[in-house]
């Protein structure tokens, strides 16, 4: 159901005037123009709370759907053609996702300006990429000078069941009763869950200005929509980007069940770890989950020992189905950041002193070509081989719920990854484990792999 209408939308309080240049950009279709881009976008705010993660469903559902920019000498309005009548209520928008709609332009816009047309970073380099990423979380506010350090990063799936769904929910309870913050990768399930909890520990405490982070990308947002309770929303540029503003911001890190985008989470995080340089920066990292989910757990476990090794394994801890336990040892491993980053005078709100390699930041596009030149070999440096495992499932997410990935496979068939036989059947089984658990795909969604690997 649409509302088959304009609907005139003003802003409140952020970018109430823009420049000409900036409409000209945002009204363009053509080279340099960001009118698609920000159609796209738009349209995830709006359709908040859908029940599908297939990129290309929600555009096919929406496509008479359009955003127009209204100058004004007093400002600026966004008028909308055939929103999602689910964004308003009696004709009106809800005003959480006004805030997140003006959020994605405030974002549209600087990472246009900045990035595309600016040449303020130079994205070539290590520092160029990290600096980058800090000015875009600084534009959005996310970055808060003299805030104690008490920011929690969520990872988890999308498609998990209620026990686990009510599992997170009972973890960001208890964080929140602990006056923590929370930033998610802002979709549904295990995104979503931490923060519905946290809003009634933070409520229990009376604390009335909680955050709850989402961090996004163009290419991903709308198969996984914003959930109603993130207050702080941010678009990157792109996912490498996305994967580095969490690990930036985080002073510590939960990871719940879920399928190849946590997988692609957790390769990317233990990778950076694994760097010589990192070896005594406290970066603390929990994976919990039911009692039901200790298979999955242990599967991850498993695989993750496998191919990177006993030092990967000493970078996290597991709790399996003790939610106050886990929120202990997070707020206990929060206070070691802090005292960590004082007694080296480092910045609380971003992480600096962290190496990242280029290898982490540099965008991975999945092709068909792309995914068989990975090399997956134990000869390779255990980091450069976590970072081509991660292409690996960043290839497998692209084709089950990206436009561009989905059409590639009904092009040219699955992806194909080769690679050492030890760790193909290693991957080849987490692999299966999460189509057999239903990690793949939204409960109730067949699913047919868009990947094959060659063994």
């Amino acid at each position: 159901m649409s509302l088959p209408t304009f609907i005139e939308v003003m802003p409140e309080g952020t970018l109430e005037v823009l420049s000409q240049h900036e409409v000209n950009r945002l009204r363009s279709s053509g080279e340099g123009g960001q009118h698609e881009l920000l159609r796209r976008c738009a349209l995830a705010i709006l359709n908040s709370g859908s029940v599908t993660d297939d990129t290309r469903e929600v555009l096919e559902k929406h496509r008479n759907f359009d955003i127009n920019i209204i100058q004004q000498h007093r400002g600026v309005k966004l008028a909308l053609v055939d929103a999602p009548a689910s964004a308003f209520v009696d004709g009106e928008m809800i005003r959480g996702i006004r805030e997140l709609l003006f959020a994605v332009l405030r974002d549209v816009i600087y990472i246009n300006s900045e990035f595309a047309t600016g040449g303020q970073f130079d994205l070539d380099s290590t520092h160029g990429i990290t600096n980058a990423v800090f000015h875009v979380l600084r534009n959005a506010g996310v970055l808060k000078a003299g805030s104690e350090p008490n920011i929690v990063v969520c990872w988890g799936g999308h498609s998990i069941n209620r026990e686990e769904y009510d599992y997170t929910k009972e973890v960001g309870y208890q964080l929140g009763l602990r006056k923590l913050n929370l930033c998610t990768g802002c979709g549904a399930g295990a995104m979503k869950g931490p923060m519905k909890g946290a809003t009634i520990g933070h409520a229990k405490q009376r604390i009335r200005n909680g955050r709850y982070i989402g961090l996004t990308e163009p290419g991903i947002i709308a198969a996984e929509s914003p959930n109603p309770i993130v207050n702080e929303l941010v678009i990157m540029p792109d996912m490498e980007k996305r994967l580095e503003g969490f690990v930036r911001i985080a002073h510590s890190i939960v990871i719940f069940p879920g399928g190849v985008g946590t997988a692609e989470e957790i390769l990317f995080l233990l990778g950076i770890l694994l760097h010589p340089d990192n070896r005594d920066i406290p970066l603390p990292l929990i994976l919990t989950g039911t009692e039901s989910s200790r298979a999955y757990l242990q599967r991850v476990d498993e695989f993750i020992l496998a191919t990177l090794g006993p030092a990967a394994r000493e970078r996290y801890q597991i709790i399996i189905g003790d939610p106050a336990a886990v929120a202990t040892w997070v707020l206990g491993s929060v206070r070691h950041v802090r005292d960590f980053r004082r007694s080296h005078n480092d910045a609380y709100y971003y992480n600096w002193r962290l190496s990242v390699d280029s290898i982490f930041q540099q965008p991975f596009v999945a092709t068909h070509e792309s995914m068989g030149r990975l090399e997956i070999s134990r000869d390779l440096p255990v980091a450069v081989l976590a970072a081509n495992l991660r292409r690996a499932f960043s290839g497998i997410v692209s084709g089950n719920i990206r436009e561009d990935g989905i059409r590639a496979i009904e092009e040219h068939g699955p992806f194909e990854i080769r690679g050492d036989k030890s760790i193909l059947a290693q991957l080849d089984g987490l692999l299966r484990a999460f189509v057999e658990q239903h990690r793949m795909k939204l409960p109730g969604r067949a699913y047919e792999p868009c990947y094959r690997v060659v063994v």
